[in-house]
């Protein structure tokens, strides 16, 4: 029977993150059990993010709430509670709440905390046994530590924006803060094994953990292919770098992303354009060879492709098991059985109605995610957990 409580159950964090890393971070914990008190300050309003719309939820009455799109992206399975940090009592508050937690995870400018005595050397001295991560622009050491540190600025310094966007274009961000939600997946790997040398140990430690560090990270094979090569690689639009065809086709009635990923796929997709003879041609027969000489076999196939509608080409090139799918925009994507089956799309009870969410992709046999709070009203858990002896109590 699986375990409805989740794999984290009993886990504490403490978050005093904003924005995007950290809470995408400490939603994926607390969809796995954690129980998540999220620090809000007070003379802001809360997380920055409850003001980046709209779109927002409205209460029963029409009126607009801080709950926008873009925080409930990453603020579910979390508690809210308002405390300034900068004064004595919110200070004492946070040391309470540490002592209670097995993690605390941070995103202030590197040393920010330190004047307040909520740093990692400061909470470590008492609380030894404490997973603390913290999240910068560019990390706690380096001549860029002292920089802020922002999704776009770390999309270009750390290269990737070099790499998207038209070849004969300006750089393009990924259309999604992606830096910052990589930099939360990583938060939480690096979180998971502290936690485990914790239990092991009984021994806690920091967690310094970089934007632009987890960007350059995710480069992956073209940081590799430069590493290796030295050339520096270029914008190609959807086309992959080391395979070909792999890009996205026009068709008579819209697009279609191709995936040849072995010479016998391009076999049998040259068989469905009706021009089998390109795979035997010294230029395209092989994956080097395509590569060489990718825009002479694309001058072939684009005009081959128009021919044929959307449908037919997804449906001819999945019966001859050639790797196809349509490019959907967000109402198709939702809207697909597909989505419905794999519950990606939730819908949650939260204080001013039902709000649809994005589900969470980890399918675990016997501890599986769960949904139990919704992201909370700015402040909405104040009282509660300040005012009891276990405020990490669900």
């Amino acid at each position: 029977m699986a375990d409805s409580n989740g794999s984290l159950k009993g886990v504490k964090v403490l978050d005093l993150s904003r924005i995007l890393a950290g809470p995408t971070c400490t939603q994926l914990l607390g969809d796995l059990g954690a129980s998540v008190i999220k620090i809000e300050n007070p003379g802001t309003g809360g997380d920055d993010t409850r003001q980046w719309g709209p779109p927002y939820v409205a209460d029963a009455e029409g009126n607009t709430t801080d709950l926008s799109a873009y925080f409930m992206s990453a603020n579910r399975n979390k508690k809210s509670v308002a405390i300034d940090i900068t004064t004595s009592e919110g200070q004492s508050e946070i040391k309470r709440l540490a002592a209670h937690a097995d993690i605390l995870i941070e995103n202030f400018k590197p040393g920010g905390l330190a004047k307040y005595g909520l740093d990692y050397k400061s909470l470590a001295q008492e609380l030894p046994g404490l997973v603390y991560c913290s999240i910068s622009g560019y990390g706690q050491t380096g001549p860029n530590s002292s920089k802020p540190g922002y999704d776009l600025m770390a999309q270009g310094y750390g290269g990737i924006m070099s790499l998207t966007g038209d070849p004969d274009g300006a750089p393009m961000k990924v259309g999604v803060g992606i830096a910052d939600v990589m930099c939360g997946m990583y938060a939480a790997v690096g979180i998971l094994a502290a936690l485990r040398h914790r239990d092991l140990t009984g021994e806690g430690q920091q967690i310094d953990l970089a934007l632009v560090d987890a960007q350059i990270a995710w480069l992956i094979n073209e940081g590799v292919n430069y590493l290796t090569s030295g050339n520096v690689p270029q914008r190609r639009g959807n086309g992959h770098p080391n395979i070909v065809p792999y890009d996205v086709y026009e068709t008579a009635d819209g697009h279609v992303i191709l995936a040849v990923g072995n010479d016998s796929q391009f076999k049998r997709f040259c068989d469905f354009i009706g021009q089998s003879e390109l795979a035997d041609d010294p230029r395209f027969a092989t994956n080097p060879a395509r590569l060489e000489h990718r825009d002479a076999l694309n001058a072939v196939l684009r005009p081959a492709l128009k021919k044929h509608e959307t449908t037919t080409v997804i449906a001819e090139l999945e019966t001859r098991k050639v790797p196809v799918g349509p490019v959907q925009s967000l109402d198709q994507v939702f809207a697909t059985d597909q989505v419905a089956a794999r519950q990606m799309q939730i819908s949650m009870q939260a204080q001013p109605g039902e709000v649809q969410l994005i589900g969470n992709p980890l399918n675990l046999s016997r501890t599986p995610v769960t949904y139990r709070n919704a992201p909370p009203v700015f402040g909405a858990d104040t009282e509660a957990v300040l005012n009891v002896e276990n405020p990490f109590e669900d």
